[in-house]
């Protein structure tokens, strides 16, 4: 509902467990709504007709899961260099490999960010309910436009297969972001370097042609061996985002503004830290949560002014530890970061949760 009310028109993927309800759903409604579904031979396909579609003017999604995340990757990296707008939904499962295609986990936090090669930037959002799902789908194809990159929306089982009431009314109007054709097309130039970094991106056949490729090119598209070409191109490739941080960045923080205990999460498991938070604020601790929504960029900015306030810090993943080392290269203090981790199969349990913070602190903060 929300990639669609975001203007998603064309869907191309390969099922797979546990994203196989996106692509039925996409099968069973883009025809209503005038847009294209198309079952491809594999994930690489996937991504490559996403990058096509979108290259056309059509807004393009796709959805996997680990083993075909990890083929998308190369073609992920050619979004990121050509500067093509699409949005992948990565619904994560246990991993490595097959793994435990149903069991949950949030093993795919540093590949989503690192999984092609090369320097760039990407966005990734991360939802934690079934209406957040709704609105971050929707801010995933704005952002994608707006800063010409693949967007990932990192989903793990427990959120895809919730069931919740939602009120998609209680939105109203929500900004739609569509692609703006500069009335000066006979001089376009689809990589010029200009003031944010982003120039617009007009669709093939609306009056122009021009070359795309993963190669390093110049300001019309043509490859290129200029070293200085290439510096600025991927320093501006980086730049859209990271000096666009503020604007991308969302987050959401409840309980207290400072004590005791700092819980960082995301996705799925913030809904049993919230639980296991409210079960120490009875005994006595007081608790304050963060929960980026943008997990790449991560909003540092906004941590470096929270983190202090408190005596510890807890992640909690579905990892052995990934977002970890993010906010623990933020925060700088020793000892002050600890991890509470599992990655079996099983989803955390507030009891869990609190257990081993007590664990953790028998001995004082």
């Amino acid at each position: 509902e929300g990639a669609i009310r975001a203007g998603m028109r064309f869907y191309a993927g390969y099922p797979i467990t546990p994203s196989t309800e996106i692509a039925e759903l996409c099968a069973e409604k883009l025809p209503f709504v005038g847009g294209k579904f198309i079952q491809m031979e594999d994930e690489i396909a996937s991504m490559a007709a996403i990058i096509g579609a979108s290259l056309a003017g059509l807004k393009a999604m796709t959805a996997t899961s680990g083993p075909g995340f990890s083929l998308m990757q190369e073609n992920i990296g050619f979004a990121a260099m050509a500067e093509v707008p699409c949005v992948v939904v990565d619904v994560q499962r246990m991993g490595p490999s097959t793994g435990m295609p149903t069991s949950p986990a949030q093993g795919d936090v540093m590949q989503s960010r690192w999984g092609t090669h090369g320097d760039h930037s990407i966005i990734v959002l991360s939802p934690s309910s079934v209406k957040e799902a709704y609105y971050v789908t929707i801010q995933a194809f704005n952002l994608s436009e707006k800063y010409r990159s693949p967007v990932v929306v990192l989903m793990d089982e427990v959120i895809s297969h919730l069931r919740e009431t939602v009120n998609l009314d209680e939105y109203g109007d929500i900004e739609i972001i569509e692609r703006k054709i500069p009335e000066d097309i006979e001089n376009y130039l689809p990589y010029k370097d200009i003031e944010n970094g982003v120039a617009p991106l007009i669709p093939f056949g609306k009056g122009v042609r021009y070359h795309v490729t993963g190669l390093v090119h110049n300001e019309k598209g043509l490859p290129t061996n200029d070293t200085k070409i290439a510096e600025r191109l991927i320093k501006r490739l980086v730049d859209k985002i990271e000096k666009n941080k503020e604007d991308i960045v969302m987050y959401e923080e409840k309980g207290e503004k400072k004590g005791d205990i700092l819980f960082i999460s995301f996705g799925s498991t913030s809904r049993a830290v919230e639980a296991a938070a409210e079960e120490l604020k009875k005994e006595g601790f007081k608790v304050g949560i963060f929960r980026p929504i943008t997990i790449w960029p991560f909003p540092d900015t906004r941590l470096r002014k929270i983190y202090p306030r408190f005596k510890k810090i807890f992640v909690v993943e579905i990892n052995r530890g990934q977002l970890y080392y993010e906010v623990d290269r933020i925060v700088k203090r020793d000892g002050a970061v600890e991890k509470i981790n599992k990655a079996n199969g099983e989803f955390f349990t507030p009891c869990e949760i609190v257990e081993k913070v007590k664990e953790r602190i028998k001995n004082g903060f």
